[in-house]
């Protein structure tokens, strides 16, 4: 299927962002089971994962819309040395992606690409669901300290 115009362009800078994504949150997930918290490690791996199938679904529908997905560009990872910087600039990736998905949805709109505009919408409702998950978490450690915050993610949760 032929894409509409600027579609190609708009799921390429999409994808770069979740490639993106993929390896600051690996790197984050890494470092904190290194530290010994299981939870955050557990949780963080898990949104890595989750941005990589994310990234898998694009270039399927980049290839069904006969484009070719650029899989060379990759912004810069992020790395946060402590959890609560971890967190912060997680939130602006995440935050970043919305905008990016919240324009695209507009423009699939414009063009009168509606599958794209319906799994764009779907991405959107995830990121906006990670965006409330930060901010919970920040919120959290300003609630009850960094140290308290830290101690109860030393634990995997319960199945």
């Amino acid at each position: 299927m032929q894409a509409k115009d600027g579609v190609i362009e708009l799921l390429n800078k999409i994808l770069t962002a979740d490639l993106t994504a993929v390896n600051q949150y690996f790197i984050h997930a890494k470092m904190c089971g290194n530290w010994g918290y299981e939870r955050l490690h557990a949780k963080i791996r898990e949104r890595s994962i989750d941005e990589m199938k994310d990234a898998d679904d694009l270039i399927g529908h980049l290839l069904y819309l006969e484009g070719v997905p650029n899989m060379q560009r990759l912004s810069t990872v992020q790395v946060g040395e402590t959890v609560p910087e971890q967190l912060k600039v997680d939130l602006k990736a995440e935050q970043d992606m919305l905008k990016i998905l919240s324009d695209g949805i507009v423009h699939c709109t414009k063009v009168g690409d509606f599958t794209t505009r319906h799994m764009l919408e779907d991405m959107a409702e995830d990121v906006d669901a990670h965006i409330d998950w930060i901010e919970t978490q920040i919120e959290t450690i300003k609630q009850v300290g960094l140290e308290n915050y830290l101690a109860q993610q030393m634990k995997k949760e319960a199945s």
